[in-house]
């Protein structure tokens, strides 16, 4: 009979787009004791989970809870729950994951309409304002920070107009939430995608998602109580109900209400991990997490620049949590990436589609995000470059990383 040794995975320097180290605090957090999920002591922690994310969205929104999955099954179920058969729906396209919530919102029978913006670049806000008032969707779904390119999207010009014209506007800011301002309530968006394995530090396997009073209004009108929970008083649905039992929110929603209606059986301990990945980001406060996340990006900028590597995209939509670098004429990329990850720990991401072989894509998010990681980062990095045979000055990148960090974070 095979026998099997004990699981004992290496510890690494992880500076992807995701996922990213864990907290240690947040490690320890899942260690703790199951509850049963009806249990007073486990809802208490249900309902301080649902405060924290409204403080992490920055809403004063009723509904802001966890989906059970990785970030695309938050992105699923607010799609599939918001866009009914039939509605018309708008999705500007700058990168992967504009192109998977085009897929999404097919699946959900949607009449689609795109826009496209060059790879590396976002929309000026008038282009899909214009676009909002020529299609008159029912819901604009739109990618904020997106890790394919390292670019993010301006929303507040946006929000405002699909709440003109009213459309639903859906935001996947799974890569942002945590790292990038994301004013939920002042960029008027109805309905915010998050992600647990990036800024925020906590394993893959939660997708925070937070909608307004508009969002439910329409869920109300889909909701349907599953069959074996139906008492004599439930109504049938005014429009087609959700086509996906486990990712309806308006289920959901009843499960994370006093009214506790089940629907499947909760995380306990990834919940345990959410609850202190926010916990640690509140108590960092917000303004000084986003700060941190700028002061980190600027020294690995300037390290990578004083190396002679240049970065992709363009600067003024630069993400602040994903920075791009191509890759040097002759420099095989992936033999780098896979010196870095064998003799220094480290790794980083490569990219795909019209990308693919073209951009290395460095990430700096969450507990990831630290001086050590940075400078250790640079330097193996200019290792891995001179044994491919690129000229680099020598020690540069950790000298002008360092300057950077002589400075405060401002």
């Amino acid at each position: 009979m095979k026998r099997y040794e004990d699981l004992s995975p290496s510890l690494r320097c992880i500076m992807t787009p995701g996922p990213v180290e864990v907290d240690p605090r947040v490690l320890r957090a899942m260690s703790y004791p199951v509850l049963g999920q009806f249990d007073p002591e486990f809802t208490d922690i249900m309902n301080e989970t649902m405060e924290m994310l409204r403080e992490l969205f920055a809403t004063g929104n009723k509904w802001a809870y966890p989906v059970d999955g990785t970030s695309r099954s938050g992105i699923e179920a607010v799609m599939v729950s918001l866009i009914a058969p039939g509605d018309r729906v708008l999705i500007p396209v700058f990168g992967r994951f504009g192109h998977l919530l085009h897929e999404i919102a097919e699946r959900c029978g949607a009449e689609v309409f795109t826009i496209e913006q060059t790879w590396g670049s976002v929309f000026p806000p008038e282009d899909v304002i214009a676009a909002i008032r020529s299609f008159k969707p029912d819901v604009v779904a739109i990618v904020h920070g997106e890790t394919s390119t390292g670019r993010v999207q301006p929303l507040a010009e946006i929000g405002r107009a699909c709440r003109e014209q009213d459309a639903l506007l859906i935001v996947d800011a799974v890569a942002t939430i945590g790292g990038v301002p994301v004013e939920t309530d002042a960029w008027m968006l109805d309905a915010v995608v998050g992600g647990t394995q990036k800024c925020l530090s906590v394993p893959s396997g939660m997708s925070p998602v937070t909608y307004n009073e508009r969002a439910e209004a329409k869920l109300l009108k889909r909701k349907q109580v599953e069959r074996g929970l139906r008492t004599g008083g439930d109504e049938a649905s005014e429009l087609p109900v959700v086509r996906s039992n486990y990712f309806d929110l308006g289920m959901l929603q009843d499960y994370w209400s006093p009214q506790r209606l089940n629907h499947h059986t909760e995380m306990t301990s990834m919940l345990y991990a959410l609850r202190e990945g926010l916990r640690l980001v509140l108590e960092e406060g917000l303004e000084a997490r986003h700060a941190r996340h700028k002061h980190h990006e600027r020294a690995l900028v300037a390290g990578l620049t004083a190396m002679g590597l240049e970065l992709y995209g363009d600067p003024e939509s630069k993400l602040t949590v994903v920075t791009c670098v191509l890759i040097p004429e002759g420099v095989d990329g992936e033999s780098v990436r896979s010196m870095l990850l064998n003799h220094f720990g480290i790794e980083i991401a490569s990219s795909f589609g019209p990308l693919k072989g073209q951009i290395w894509r460095i990430g700096t998010m969450g507990f990831s995000c630290r001086e050590n990681n940075v400078l250790r980062l640079l330097g193996a990095l200019e290792a891995a470059l001179v044994r491919h045979g690129f000229s680099v000055p020598a020690g540069q990148g950790v000298q002008a990383a360092l300057d950077v960090y002589e400075t405060k974070v401002r």
